[in-house]
């Protein structure tokens, strides 16, 4: 019997790990819950916070259920009833071709957050990814020619760069994407490249290194985590400056083209009438103020909540 003892507490210690791993599993599930609800205390702890997210999330419902909450046609005209004050049936007023102002803002919308999500997720894309290489190899040839075409790009302003481009492959709604995006990459390759400095010599990518992980393991698993809250942040902002360039090529022509409704053509159309029907400008451009501002706050809240010297 005493042969068989220590077999027997050898089977009982084997068996005692699935509960533990359970055990663990379930308090670490319970750790991130608590760490995302405390995220979403502090993101919302504020009442600009609070506008922000509901300025957003208005434009989201508007671009995503605009089919729905749209009362007319946006590119249907009537010219019976062009220029008509706001009123009952519409609320908004209707434009010098007798459209409903409120649809065609609500159209807009559509337009605005899909140019400025798609470009910014261009740009963060490729930037992110030209940074953290320039990053990981600084002083070699690829850091030097990533930083010096980015800072070729940085050189020109962002809306005269974004003209050139969309003047070089034609006014259209695909091409003012491209452009913004191409203008946003290198703010994201710079932001990331200096990230990936701070964290690279770390001791834990230090420690990563001695014990043979691949580069690729490395910037995956150990650099991009540390610095993806920073490219959130950049990201948010990014998205408010990508809705006012795009509106601003829609104003000159050289964005998304008519009958398609955007704000920046509303805006130009409205402002040749301006003192005879205000409403045909004014509301794209409180519109369009109200998205700017309210991805802007977003930003700054986003970076608050994610910022750790900012915890109580």
């Amino acid at each position: 019997m005493s042969a068989l003892q220590p077999a027997a507490s050898g089977a009982a210690a084997q068996s005692v790990p699935e509960p533990v791993v359970g055990e663990r599993a379930q308090r670490s599930r319970s750790s991130e819950q608590a760490g995302v609800s405390a995220y979403a205390r502090r993101l919302v702890k504020t009442p600009l916070a609070r506008f922000a997210l509901a300025s957003v999330g208005a434009l989201v419902l508007m671009a995503v259920l605009a089919d729905v909450l749209a009362p007319y046609d946006p590119i249907k005209q009537n010219l019976n009833r062009s220029l008509e004050a706001p009123s009952a049936d519409h609320l908004l007023g209707t434009d010098e071709l007798g459209r409903d102002v409120l649809t065609r803002v609500i159209y807009g919308a559509r337009v605005s957050l899909q140019v400025g999500v798609l470009a910014v997720g261009f740009a963060l894309l490729l930037g992110t990814l030209l940074g953290l290489l320039a990053g990981y190899l600084p002083g070699s040839p690829l850091d030097h020619v990533v930083m010096r075409c980015m800072d070729a790009l940085l050189a020109f302003p962002a809306v005269v760069l974004a003209l050139a481009i969309t003047a070089l492959l034609g006014a259209d709604v695909r091409n003012a994407m491209l452009a913004i995006g191409i203008v946003g990459v290198p703010i994201f390759a710079r932001l990331v490249r200096g990230q990936v400095l701070a964290v690279r010599r770390l001791d834990f990518v230090e420690a990563a290194r001695e014990i043979g992980a691949s580069h690729r393991r490395i910037i995956l698993r150990h650099i991009l985590p540390n610095i993806v809250s920073a490219v959130i942040v950049l990201a948010s902002l990014r998205i408010a400056q990508a809705i006012l360039v795009e509106a601003t090529l829609s104003f000159l022509g050289m964005g998304v083209q008519p009958p398609t409704p955007t704000w920046g053509i509303m805006l130009s159309n409205g402002r040749a009438i301006l003192q005879m029907a205000p409403w045909v400008a004014l509301a794209p451009g409180a519109a369009l103020f109200l998205a700017v501002l309210g991805f802007n706050l977003l930003g700054d809240a986003i970076r608050d909540a994610l910022d750790p010297r900012l915890r109580v």
